[in-house]
Protein backbone atom coordinates (compact mmCIF):
# COMPACT_ATOMS: atom_id res chain seq x y z
CA UNK A 1 0.00 0.00 0.00
CA UNK A 2 3.21 2.17 0.78
CA UNK A 3 4.60 1.70 -2.81
CA UNK A 4 1.25 2.00 -4.67
CA UNK A 5 1.06 5.74 -2.61
CA UNK A 6 4.66 6.22 -3.25
CA UNK A 7 3.74 5.83 -7.04
CA UNK A 8 0.55 7.84 -7.20
CA UNK A 9 2.77 10.70 -5.38
CA UNK A 10 5.28 10.59 -8.03
CA UNK A 11 3.07 10.61 -10.69
CA UNK A 12 1.05 13.24 -9.49
CA UNK A 13 3.77 15.49 -8.87
CA UNK A 14 5.40 15.05 -12.68
CA UNK A 15 2.21 15.61 -14.33
CA UNK A 16 -0.10 18.50 -14.18
CA UNK A 17 -4.00 18.26 -14.12
CA UNK A 18 -4.26 17.96 -17.65
CA UNK A 19 -1.89 15.02 -17.69
CA UNK A 20 0.98 16.76 -19.31
CA UNK A 21 4.53 16.61 -17.65
CA UNK A 22 5.38 19.45 -15.62
CA UNK A 23 8.61 21.41 -16.12
CA UNK A 24 12.07 19.62 -14.38
CA UNK A 25 10.26 16.03 -15.20
CA UNK A 26 10.94 15.76 -18.95
CA UNK A 27 11.64 11.90 -18.61
CA UNK A 28 11.30 9.27 -21.53
CA UNK A 29 7.64 8.04 -21.16
CA UNK A 30 6.58 11.64 -20.21
CA UNK A 31 8.22 13.05 -23.06
CA UNK A 32 6.80 10.81 -25.24
CA UNK A 33 3.24 11.20 -23.54
CA UNK A 34 3.24 15.04 -24.53
CA UNK A 35 4.19 14.78 -27.92
CA UNK A 36 1.44 12.67 -29.24
CA UNK A 37 -0.97 14.15 -26.83
CA UNK A 38 0.34 16.97 -28.85
CA UNK A 39 0.75 19.25 -25.03
CA UNK A 40 2.93 21.39 -27.07
CA UNK A 41 1.74 22.03 -30.46
CA UNK A 42 4.76 23.79 -32.25
CA UNK A 43 6.72 20.60 -31.04
CA UNK A 44 4.72 18.03 -31.83
CA UNK A 45 4.47 19.56 -35.37
CA UNK A 46 7.90 19.41 -35.44
CA UNK A 47 8.61 16.16 -34.74
CA UNK A 48 5.60 14.57 -36.53
CA UNK A 49 6.09 16.34 -39.58
CA UNK A 50 10.55 15.70 -39.77
CA UNK A 51 9.17 12.18 -38.87
CA UNK A 52 6.88 12.08 -41.94
CA UNK A 53 8.95 13.67 -44.26
CA UNK A 54 11.79 11.18 -43.36
CA UNK A 55 9.66 7.99 -43.74
CA UNK A 56 8.67 9.20 -47.12
CA UNK A 57 11.70 9.80 -48.33
CA UNK A 58 12.90 6.55 -47.40
CA UNK A 59 9.58 5.28 -48.98
CA UNK A 60 10.61 6.87 -52.16
CA UNK A 61 14.66 6.69 -51.95
CA UNK A 62 16.97 4.16 -50.78
CA UNK A 63 18.33 4.36 -47.10
CA UNK A 64 21.85 5.08 -48.21
CA UNK A 65 20.45 7.71 -50.71
CA UNK A 66 18.07 9.36 -47.67
CA UNK A 67 21.08 9.45 -45.52
CA UNK A 68 23.28 10.69 -47.87
CA UNK A 69 20.86 13.87 -48.62
CA UNK A 70 20.12 14.64 -45.56
CA UNK A 71 23.87 15.01 -44.48
CA UNK A 72 24.49 16.80 -47.21
CA UNK A 73 21.52 19.12 -46.27
CA UNK A 74 22.76 19.96 -42.75
CA UNK A 75 26.59 20.55 -43.93
CA UNK A 76 25.31 23.02 -46.23
CA UNK A 77 23.90 24.65 -43.64
CA UNK A 78 26.57 24.74 -41.15
CA UNK A 79 29.46 25.42 -43.88
CA UNK A 80 27.41 28.47 -45.50
CA UNK A 81 26.69 29.84 -42.13
CA UNK A 82 30.18 29.02 -41.06
CA UNK A 83 31.10 30.81 -44.10
CA UNK A 84 28.80 34.21 -43.46
CA UNK A 85 29.81 34.35 -39.99
CA UNK A 86 33.37 34.57 -41.26
CA UNK A 87 33.00 37.28 -43.68
CA UNK A 88 30.89 39.48 -41.55
CA UNK A 89 33.79 39.14 -39.02
CA UNK A 90 36.29 39.91 -41.66
CA UNK A 91 34.25 43.15 -42.69
CA UNK A 92 33.60 44.26 -39.05
CA UNK A 93 37.30 43.48 -38.06
CA UNK A 94 35.68 41.77 -35.22
CA UNK A 95 37.00 38.93 -33.00
CA UNK A 96 33.95 36.36 -32.26
CA UNK A 97 35.83 33.46 -32.76
CA UNK A 98 33.85 30.68 -34.12
CA UNK A 99 30.16 30.73 -34.29
CA UNK A 100 29.61 26.91 -32.80
CA UNK A 101 31.83 27.37 -30.26
CA UNK A 102 29.09 26.87 -27.91
CA UNK A 103 28.61 23.62 -29.40
CA UNK A 104 31.54 22.21 -29.74
CA UNK A 105 32.94 23.06 -25.91
CA UNK A 106 29.67 20.66 -25.13
CA UNK A 107 30.18 17.56 -23.04
CA UNK A 108 28.20 15.04 -24.87
CA UNK A 109 30.30 12.00 -23.86
CA UNK A 110 28.07 8.70 -22.32
CA UNK A 111 29.77 8.12 -19.25
CA UNK A 112 30.29 4.47 -18.26
CA UNK A 113 27.97 4.38 -15.28
CA UNK A 114 25.04 5.83 -17.80
CA UNK A 115 26.11 3.45 -20.46
CA UNK A 116 25.83 0.68 -18.05
CA UNK A 117 22.50 2.22 -16.87
CA UNK A 118 20.95 1.68 -19.99
CA UNK A 119 22.43 -1.86 -21.11
CA UNK A 120 21.04 -3.29 -17.94
CA UNK A 121 17.77 -1.54 -18.72
CA UNK A 122 17.84 -2.84 -22.28
CA UNK A 123 18.59 -6.36 -20.62
CA UNK A 124 15.40 -6.74 -18.63
CA UNK A 125 13.27 -6.45 -22.18
CA UNK A 126 15.16 -8.46 -23.79
CA UNK A 127 15.52 -11.02 -21.64
CA UNK A 128 11.76 -10.88 -21.29
CA UNK A 129 11.17 -10.96 -24.87
CA UNK A 130 13.72 -13.93 -25.29
CA UNK A 131 11.45 -15.56 -22.62
CA UNK A 132 8.40 -14.79 -24.26
CA UNK A 133 9.49 -16.27 -27.42
CA UNK A 134 11.11 -19.54 -26.01
CA UNK A 135 7.43 -20.14 -24.37
CA UNK A 136 5.49 -19.46 -27.85
CA UNK A 137 7.99 -21.50 -30.29
CA UNK A 138 8.51 -24.25 -27.73
CA UNK A 139 4.11 -24.07 -27.58
CA UNK A 140 4.17 -24.00 -23.28
CA UNK A 141 0.66 -23.03 -23.25
CA UNK A 142 -1.17 -24.16 -27.30
CA UNK A 143 -4.04 -21.32 -27.14
CA UNK A 144 -1.16 -18.73 -26.96
CA UNK A 145 1.30 -21.01 -29.80
CA UNK A 146 -2.29 -21.08 -32.08
CA UNK A 147 -2.63 -17.24 -31.44
CA UNK A 148 0.60 -16.20 -32.53
CA UNK A 149 0.07 -18.22 -35.67
CA UNK A 150 -2.88 -16.81 -36.41
CA UNK A 151 -1.31 -13.27 -36.08
CA UNK A 152 1.45 -14.60 -38.04
CA UNK A 153 -0.73 -15.70 -40.75
CA UNK A 154 -2.93 -12.61 -41.01
CA UNK A 155 0.89 -10.24 -41.32
CA UNK A 156 1.22 -12.22 -44.27
CA UNK A 157 -1.43 -11.14 -46.47
CA UNK A 158 -0.57 -7.50 -44.56
CA UNK A 159 3.05 -7.75 -45.90
CA UNK A 160 1.39 -8.58 -49.53
CA UNK A 161 0.01 -5.24 -49.05
CA UNK A 162 2.12 -3.22 -47.18
CA UNK A 163 6.26 -2.92 -47.02
CA UNK A 164 8.17 -2.20 -43.87
CA UNK A 165 7.81 1.44 -44.49
CA UNK A 166 4.41 2.26 -44.99
CA UNK A 167 3.74 0.16 -41.72
CA UNK A 168 6.00 2.69 -39.88
CA UNK A 169 3.94 5.64 -41.90
CA UNK A 170 0.95 4.01 -40.85
CA UNK A 171 2.33 3.70 -37.27
CA UNK A 172 3.23 7.14 -36.80
CA UNK A 173 -0.27 8.24 -38.47
CA UNK A 174 -1.65 6.24 -35.52
CA UNK A 175 0.60 7.51 -33.08
CA UNK A 176 -0.09 11.29 -33.34
CA UNK A 177 -3.71 10.88 -34.28
CA UNK A 178 -5.08 7.83 -31.81
CA UNK A 179 -4.36 9.33 -28.45
CA UNK A 180 -5.65 12.86 -29.39
CA UNK A 181 -9.32 10.35 -30.68
CA UNK A 182 -9.29 8.41 -27.39
CA UNK A 183 -8.63 11.17 -25.07
CA UNK A 184 -12.15 13.20 -26.59
CA UNK A 185 -14.59 9.85 -26.99
CA UNK A 186 -12.89 8.16 -24.25
CA UNK A 187 -15.91 7.02 -22.36
CA UNK A 188 -17.80 5.67 -25.60
CA UNK A 189 -14.32 4.11 -26.81
CA UNK A 190 -14.17 2.23 -23.30
CA UNK A 191 -17.80 1.16 -23.87
CA UNK A 192 -17.53 -0.86 -26.84
CA UNK A 193 -13.39 -1.97 -25.96
CA UNK A 194 -15.22 -3.24 -23.03
CA UNK A 195 -17.87 -5.25 -25.09
CA UNK A 196 -15.06 -6.78 -27.82
CA UNK A 197 -13.01 -7.76 -24.37
CA UNK A 198 -15.75 -9.63 -23.11
CA UNK A 199 -16.46 -11.68 -25.90
CA UNK A 200 -12.80 -12.15 -26.81
CA UNK A 201 -12.77 -13.82 -23.43
CA UNK A 202 -15.76 -16.05 -23.61
CA UNK A 203 -14.44 -17.19 -26.66
CA UNK A 204 -10.85 -18.22 -25.28
CA UNK A 205 -13.19 -20.01 -22.90
CA UNK A 206 -14.59 -22.13 -24.89
CA UNK A 207 -11.79 -22.95 -26.28
CA UNK A 208 -10.03 -23.79 -23.07
CA UNK A 209 -13.15 -25.75 -22.01
CA UNK A 210 -12.85 -27.51 -25.59
CA UNK A 211 -8.82 -28.21 -24.76
CA UNK A 212 -8.64 -29.42 -21.36
CA UNK A 213 -5.49 -29.76 -19.72
CA UNK A 214 -4.23 -27.06 -21.78
CA UNK A 215 -5.65 -24.38 -19.70
CA UNK A 216 -3.64 -21.72 -18.31
CA UNK A 217 -2.17 -22.17 -14.91
CA UNK A 218 -3.43 -19.94 -12.02
CA UNK A 219 0.13 -18.87 -11.17
CA UNK A 220 0.66 -17.47 -14.51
Amino acid sequence: MAENATQSTHISSSHGADGSCKAGSCSGPCAARDLVFWRDVKKSGVVFGTSLVLLLSLAAFSIISVVAYLILALLSVTISFRVYRSVIQAVQKSEEGHPFKPWLDLDISVSSEAFHNYMNTSLVYVNKALKKIIRLFLVEDLVDSLKMAVLMWLMTYVGAVFNGITLLILGLLLAFTVPVIYEKYQTQIDHYVSIIRDQSKAIIAKVHAKLPGLAKKKAE
